[in-house]
């Protein structure tokens, strides 16, 4: 079962230690290894979700998966998590640990959405362009392919969006025409 709650608890405590320690960085590579593990690997996933593997062998396999990719202090944090049982909230702590470095270091994300792959200087001039326009100064583009959109782009940055995509005007040129008062309903 998901709880975001843990999650951002147990997050906040290995952002404070790691900071402490001067290891923030490294705990961040550890973290983005472990989201990695996650996504690419369902059956990680079903080994920490198991009610009926104990936690010694989830403690051995975690180990045995992760053993020369991730500092001490994320490998002794897993253990923590594996012997407090909520190793099935793993997923939930590596969004929270993300989302909260980001968060200390100033970094937002920003996603772009485009009917087609779009070239490494087109991104760069986005960069740019949110950059001037914005107060973000430190700016992760996130990229995504979407045909739907049918051409242009939608860019989200935080909780504002500029949906400039073919979709959304084709969308808003069938509302005018549902709320035209000139064209006489049959009846």
């Amino acid at each position: 079962m998901q709880n975001p709650r843990l999650g951002t608890r147990y997050a906040k405590s290995l952002i404070d230690l790691s900071s402490e320690r001067g290891q923030l960085e490294t705990a961040y590579a550890d973290m983005l290894y472990l989201q990695d593990v996650t996504k690419q690997s369902r059956d990680f996933l079903n080994l920490l979700r198991s009610p009926v593997v104990k936690g010694d062998t989830k403690l051995k396999i975690v180990t045995a998966v992760t053993a020369g990719n991730i500092s001490e202090l994320t490998a002794a944090f897993i253990k923590l998590l594996i012997n407090k049982g909520r190793e099935s909230n793993l997923p939930e702590v590596i969004t929270a640990f993300i989302d909260q470095y980001k968060k200390v270091k100033g970094i937002h994300t920003v996603k772009l959405t485009t009917a087609l792959p779009v070239s490494d200087a087109v991104k760069n001039a986005i960069v740019a362009q949110v950059k001037n326009t914005s107060d973000m100064k430190n700016i992760e583009l996130e990229t995504e392919v979407d045909p739907n959109i049918i051409g242009g782009f939608v860019l989200q940055a935080g909780d504002k969006m500029v949906d400039a995509s073919i979709a959304h005007e084709l969308r808003d040129v069938a509302k005018q025409f549902e709320n035209n008062d000139f064209i006489y309903k049959v009846r």
